[in-house]
């Protein structure tokens, strides 16, 4: 589940940036995930205030399911990019990360490698206790969502910034991964879809809610500007 809308100007770059999220729509969001969610399901939850906010509130509705936070979940840290504009960091920071996707530490502080490992490893727990009956929800970021996704295809590494997932639940929505979307939010399905033309163009930076929007079509239409 991504947590819902940040209190952040539309434009800037976060990832480990720790900002809030609108606390009415969190609790909204808790409120459906507190109805649909069977007995036995192990939450875990981000550490970043967005995410963990959600898990409280939610702990508030439900206080028979089993929860814990992991720093492995947060989403990607762009380093001293964060807090910037993205249409504000330079061309040449987008043309380095571009010319090498995977190994490349956007920002100085981590790499798509080192947050693919990451989620892999919370990925492989969750499988096996899957495969013991025992379900989990994660209340995550978009970025992680994505990387869910591809490992969940067998896709443990991404080379080319073009293959970088563009869907993700719309802010404090919700996807069944390897499952699909999860049926209450078949009605959602056009609100979730992020669209590969939108980065094309340099002003559209400027709509970049969450740095896990995209992320990697950004970094490629950037370089390609």
């Amino acid at each position: 589940m991504r947590h819902a809308q940040p209190l952040i100007e539309a434009g800037v770059c976060y990832g480990a940036l720790d900002v809030a999220a609108d606390p009415v729509a969190t609790r909204l969001a808790a409120q459906t995930m507190a109805e649909l969610l069977p007995q036995g399901v192990q939450v875990i939850s981000s550490p970043l205030q967005r995410c963990e906010r959600l898990a409280n509130d939610l702990y508030g509705l439900r206080p028979d399911l089993t929860y814990k936070t992991d720093v492995r979940l947060a989403e990607m840290n762009f380093g001293c990019h964060e807090g910037q504009r993205w249409d504000s960091i330079p061309q040449s920071a987008y043309e380095a990360w571009t010319a090498d996707f995977w190994q490349h530490r956007f920002g100085g502080s981590e790499s798509v490698a080192e947050f693919m490992g990451r989620v892999e490893q919370v990925w492989q727990v969750a499988q096996a206790l899957r495969a013991e009956g025992v379900p989990q929800v994660w209340i995550t970021h978009a970025g992680v969502i994505r990387a869910a996704g591809l490992l969940a295809k067998g896709v443990g590494e991404v080379r080319d910034a073009t293959l970088w997932p563009a869907e993700a639940p719309a802010f404090g929505r919700w996807c069944r991964v390897g499952g699909g979307v999860g049926q209450a939010d078949r009605q959602a399905v056009s609100a979730m879809t992020v669209s590969r033309e939108t980065p094309r163009h340099r002003p559209e930076l400027q709509r970049l809610a969450d740095p896990a929007e995209g992320f990697a079509g950004q970094v490629a239409a950037s370089a390609a500007a």
